[in-house]
């Protein structure tokens, strides 16, 4: 048996991919945020973190 076949037996099966999208979407969204509202001294002081 295929593994679509099985995809067709589980109920509302459609959800998990769209549950995924809005997932993947909240966290880029959220990343996105703060990185253009973090000043530029916080994030050089993090960037040379791994050099001291």
């Amino acid at each position: 048996m295929k593994f679509k076949y099985y995809l067709e037996r589980i109920q509302d099966v459609r959800i998990y991919p769209m549950i995924s999208l809005i997932l993947f979407s909240l966290i880029f969204i959220g990343v996105l945020l703060y990185v253009f509202t973090s000043d530029k001294k916080s994030m050089d002081a993090k960037a040379n973190i791994p050099l001291q």
